[in-house]
């Protein structure tokens, strides 16, 4: 037998509303599965005026759960609770509600996101992605100094680490057969550090970083002699 919860919240954006539903009905339902929630924008607010004639935005929030599902909440650590609150009111914020699974590997926590918007989640080249990592890390650097977070969906970071590692060696072996540096797409600063590490001890070649963020790249060049 299922449980259907609602609510409705209201916030000085939809992104704000919509995170003030999240929390609502994580009170009714701990362990709530973020991404099996649906929101029915009522009002996108406006703002007025200098000030004038300002209106909340509202949004209706349902979610349906398994009734013989246990509703206690799983105990995880201060820092685990932590980043997984930082990365919801972000995706939320971003009007991407999601489930978010906190796991420690290699001493470092990895959130990983499901949800029915991964793409729009984790963005073209996994710059989206890529961002909330970035914003979420700094943000730990200050609460939580020497914390830090990889934030993943649906195995993205594997399968995107996996093409880099391809795309660096198709390009030292073109390098080295022409004699010419070979310049790589546009990546953010992640992307471009895997390939960096794919290529050190790649012989006869060396990778520098060039031209300016969003696009900047890496160029793989036949390594100078000594």
């Amino acid at each position: 037998m299922s449980t259907e919860f609602r609510v409705e919240t209201e916030g000085e954006t939809v992104g704000e509303a919509k995170w003030a539903a999240l929390r609502e009905l994580e009170k009714l339902h701990p362990g709530l599965d973020k991404g099996a929630v649906r929101f029915q924008v009522v009002s996108e607010g406006e703002r007025g005026i200098l000030g004038v004639g300002y209106s909340p935005a509202r949004v209706v929030a349902t979610a349906e759960t398994d009734g013989e599902a246990s509703v206690a909440a799983t105990e995880e650590s201060e820092v685990a609770s932590l980043v997984r609150e930082l990365i919801t009111r972000i995706t939320s914020a971003l009007g991407i509600p999601c489930r978010i699974d906190i796991s420690e590997e290699d001493g470092s926590l990895v959130a990983t996101c499901s949800g029915r918007d991964l793409g729009l989640l984790i963005g073209r080249h996994g710059q989206t992605i890529d961002a909330i990592q970035y914003l979420a890390n700094a943000i730990l650097a200050r609460r939580l100094p020497g914390t830090s977070v990889v934030v993943d969906a649906a195995g993205y970071r594997a399968r995107r680490e996996a093409t880099l590692g391809s795309l660096a060696t198709g390009a030292a072996e073109q390098a080295l057969r022409s004699g010419e540096p070979v310049e790589l797409e546009p990546m953010t600063a992640v992307e471009r550090k895997i390939v960096h590490v794919t290529l050190q001890d790649y012989p006869g070649v060396e990778t520098t970083s060039e031209g300016t963020e969003p696009n900047r790249f890496v160029v793989v060049s036949p390594a100078s002699a000594e």
